[in-house]
């Protein structure tokens, strides 16, 4: 009787333990560097990047939630793009680009991006461009990036954001082991918490 006893509670024990909890997923990993500022450098080596290659790239995991993570990327003076992360309901990521003037107003080429393919697990992921995004690129004329997937990895030691196409890849590796200066805020995000 005590056996049939254990065997019958032993599965729902075994449910609570640390070891069956979910494994962090993008935003987790995000969060964990909240307030945080890295350096990177360009890694891949298409020409159409050498302005980017030759100036100084930081990262700021500025603005973190339960949900949503803000990541202002700098290209050297340049404070226009924001990493958007979104966990959505399905459990799926979404990713947007936050592009904006000096004077803080929205670009033309803004909020594209994509999201995971459903429920999203682990720190490495795919965005494929969304139909938002498509339209968008069809509009402004770029076709080309319609076929955009944006790819982003948190590991212990780095971050990596990649744009890959057919005929484009773009790929900047950020060292997780040495902070950087805080950068100023990202042009239009001046009244957002520090």
């Amino acid at each position: 009787m005590r056996f049939l006893l254990l065997a019958a509670i032993g599965p729902g024990l075994a449910a609570c333990t640390p070891a069956d909890a979910p494994a962090p997923d993008l935003i987790d990993a995000l969060t964990a560097l909240c307030g945080q500022s890295f350096e990177g450098r360009v890694t891949s080596d298409d020409p159409r990047d050498a302005a980017f290659a030759s100036q100084r790239l930081v990262m700021h995991v500025r603005d973190c939630g339960d949900d949503v993570v803000r990541v202002p990327f700098h290209v050297g003076e340049d404070r226009s793009r924001v990493w958007v992360f979104t966990r959505m309901e399905d459990g799926g990521i979404e990713l947007k680009h936050n592009h904006r003037h000096e004077d803080g107003e929205q670009d033309a080429l803004s909020w594209y991006g994509g999201r995971t393919d459903g429920a999203a697990a682990g720190t490495a992921l795919d965005f494929p461009a969304d139909q938002f995004s498509k339209e968008l690129f069809a509009r402004e004329g770029i076709p080309d990036s319609m076929e955009n997937i944006w790819s982003v990895s948190v590991t212990e030691t780095e971050y990596v954001y990649a744009l890959n196409r057919f005929n484009r890849h773009f790929r900047a590796v950020f060292d997780l082991s040495v902070r950087a200066e805080t950068p100023p805020p990202a042009w239009g995000d001046e009244n957002l918490s520090d």
